[in-house]
C-alpha cells in the first residue's frame, strides 16, 4: 500500500522544482469539464422544475423526486469511489463515470413520462457521484507539496461557479429554447471531458484492493442514501413515517458501517484518519461552514422570486456577484494558503461570510438592489477563500496513502451535511413563515412578515457561521512526515 504513495510523492517533488500551472493545464482541464458539469446540472435542474411538472402535466411531489432520486443516487454511490479506485486505476474510473453521466443526461432528454425521469435521473446519480471525489484525489496527487494551494484553487473555480451558473443558464434554457436542452448540454461537454482525459490524464496506479468490503459496500450506500431521504422528507415533516423510517434505517446502518470500518483491515472509507487531530479540527469547521452556506443557497434564490418577484432567468443574473467573488478570490486563496496555511484566509473567509449572511438578515421590501448584489458579492468572496483553504488543509492533514479513501469521505458527509441543513433551514423558514404571516391582515403585511421570516433564518446562518469564524483560529499547519505510509 506504500507504493503508490512513495511513487506520488517523488513524482509531486521532481514537478515542485520547475513548476508552472500551465504543465498541469490539460489534466487538471479534464477534472475541470467532468466536476462543472455534474455540479452545474444539479442546480439548472431545479429552477426547471414547475416547467417539468406542466409538461409531463403531474404535481409537484412526483417531479420533486426526480431531483430527490438523483441526490439518492449520488449519495448511494460516493462511498465506492474509494474502493473502484484503488482496484481499476483513478483515471479508468473518471472516465467512465462521466460517460454514465452523460448518457444518463442523454436519456434524461428523452424522458416521456415522470417515472423514465426518475429512473434516467439515477442512471445520472450513479455516474455523478463519483467523478468530484475522484477528480479531486487526481488533482491532489497532480500537485507538488509546496504549490497545492494554487492547484486546487484553480480547480475550486469551477465548483463554485457552477452552482451560480446553474440558474442562470436553466432560466435562459427554459425561457426561451426548451427543458431538454438542460440535459442535452450535457453530450459536448461530457465527450470534451472524456477526450481530454482519456489523452491527458495520467494513469495513477491504485492502491492495492485485495479485498472488498462486502459489508461496507452494502450499509455505506444504504446509510447515506437513507440519511439523505429522511433528512430531505424532513423538509416538508420532520414527523411523518417517511422521515422517521429514512432516519431509523439510515442512522442504524451508519452505525454498522462505522463500527464495520473501525474493525475492516481495508474499509469502504477510512474513517481511522479522524484520530489525525488537524483532520479532525478541519473537517468539523468545513461542516459548520457548509451549514450556514449551503443552509441558504436555496433560500435566497426562493426569496428573489417568491417576495421580490424576479424571473428565473433574473435571479440567475442576480446571483452571479456571488459566482465572481468566489472566482476572484479562490485563486489568491491557493497562493495565501501555500504561504501561510489555512488560518489567515480561512479568518478573513469566515468573517466575510458572517458580514454578509449578517446583511442579508436586514434586507427589507425596498432594500436597494446594489445592496442585495454587495451582500452576494461579499458571501461568494468569503466562499472562495473559505472552501479552497479548508479543503486543502483536510487534504494536506490527511496520510497520502489514504487520500484516495478520504475524498469520498468528506464528499458523502457534504452530502449529508447539505441536506440537513437545507431541510433544517427550510422548516425554520416554514415555521417562521407560518408565525409572522398569522399576525398579517392585508397583502402588503403579508409580504413584510414573509420578508422578516427570511431574515430571522438569515440571521441563524450567520451565527452558525461565526461559530466557525472561532474555530478557525485554532486551525494550524499539518506537519506531515514524507515518509508518511497511510497509519494516521
Amino acid at each position: 500500500m506504500s507504493s503508490p504513495s512513495v511513487s506520488s510523492q517523488s513524482t509531486a517533488q521532481s514537478l515542485s522544482k520547475d513548476f508552472s500551472i500551465k504543465q498541469l493545464f490539460a489534466p487538471l482541464m479534464a477534472v475541470i469539464i467532468g466536476t462543472f458539469m455534474v455540479i452545474l446540472d444539479s442546480t439548472a435542474v431545479n429552477v426547471a422544475v414547475p416547467t417539468l411538472v406542466h409538461y409531463f402535466d403531474t404535481s409537484l411531489q412526483v417531479i420533486q423526486w426526480s431531483v430527490t432520486a438523483y441526490t439518492l443516487a449520488l449519495s448511494a454511490v460516493i462511498p465506492l469511489a474509494g474502493w473502484m479506485s484503488d482496484k481499476f486505476q483513478p483515471k479508468r474510473v473518471f472516465l467512465m463515470s462521466i460517460g454514465l453521466f452523460t448518457l444518463g443526461s442523454i436519456l434524461c432528454s428523452l424522458a416521456r413520462t415522470p417515472e423514465q425521469l426518475i429512473l434516467f435521473r439515477v442512471i445520472q446519480g450513479l455516474g455523478g457521484g463519483m467523478v468530484s471525489p475522484i477528480g479531486t484525489a487526481m488533482v491532489y496527487r497532480l500537485a507538488p507539496p509546496d504549490k497545492r494551494g494554487a492547484v486546487i484553487g484553480m480547480f475550486g473555480i469551477p465548483m463554485l461557479l457552477a452552482p451560480a451558473l446553474g440558474p442562470v443558464l436553466s432560466g435562459w434554457l427554459v425561457e426561451y429554447v426548451n427543458w431538454q436542452w438542460i440535459f442535452l448540454i450535457n453530450l459536448p461537454i461530457g465527450i470534451m471531458g472524456i477526450l481530454i482525459g482519456a489523452k491527458h490524464l495520467p494513469s495513477f496506479p491504485g492502491n492495492t484492493a485485495s479485498s472488498l468490503d462486502i459489508r461496507g459496500m452494502v450499509l455505506g450506500p444504504l446509510a447515506f442514501a437513507m440519511i439523505t431521504f429522511g433528512v430531505s422528507e424532513g423538509g416538508v415533516s420532520w414527523t411523518s413515517p417517511r422521515t422517521l423510517t429514512g432516519l431509523a434505517v439510515g442512522g442504524a446502518a451508519l452505525l454498522l458501517f462505522i463500527a464495520n470500518c473501525l474493525r475492516h483491515p481495508q474499509p469502504l472509507m477510512e474513517l481511522r484518519v479522524f484520530k489525525t487531530a488537524d483532520f479532525t479540527r478541519g473537517i468539523i469547521n468545513l461542516w459548520i461552514m457548509q451549514t450556514a452556506l449551503f443552509g441558504t443557497v436555496l433560500l435566497f434564490p426562493l426569496l428573489l422570486q417568491q417576495i421580490k418577484f424576479y424571473s428565473p432567468f433574473q435571479t440567475g443574473l442576480i446571483m452571479l456577484p456571488q459566482a465572481i467573488g468566489a472566482m476572484i478570490f479562490m485563486p489568491m486563496a491557493g497562493k495565501l494558503f501555500d504561504k501561510v496555511g489555512a488560518r489567515p484566509p480561512l479568518i478573513v473567509g469566515m468573517t466575510l461570510i458572517s458580514a454578509a449572511l449578517f446583511a442579508m438578515s436586514f434586507l427589507k421590501m425596498d432594500t436597494p438592489l446594489v445592496m442585495i448584489l454587495l451582500a452576494l458579492f461579499f458571501l461568494g468572496s468569503g466562499m472562495g477563500l473559505s472552501m479552497m483553504s479548508l479543503n486543502t488543509h483536510v487534504l494536506n492533514a490527511t496520510p497520502p496513502a489514504l487520500v484516495s479513501r478520504v475524498t469520498p469521505l468528506t464528499s458523502a458527509t457534504q452530502q449529508v451535511v447539505s441536506s440537513f441543513a437545507i431541510a433544517g433551514f427550510t422548516g425554520v423558514l416554514s415555521s417562521r413563515l407560518t408565525a409572522n404571516q398569522a399576525q398579517s391582515s392585508d397583502a402588503a403585511g403579508l409580504l413584510q412578515g414573509s420578508m422578516a421570516a427570511y431574515g430571522e433564518t438569515f440571521l441563524l446562518a450567520a451565527c452558525i457561521a461565526l461559530v466557525g469564524l472561532a474555530l478557525s483560529f485554532f486551525l494550524r499547519r499539518p506537519q506531515l512526515p514524507s515518509s508518511e505510509t497511510g497509519k494516521p
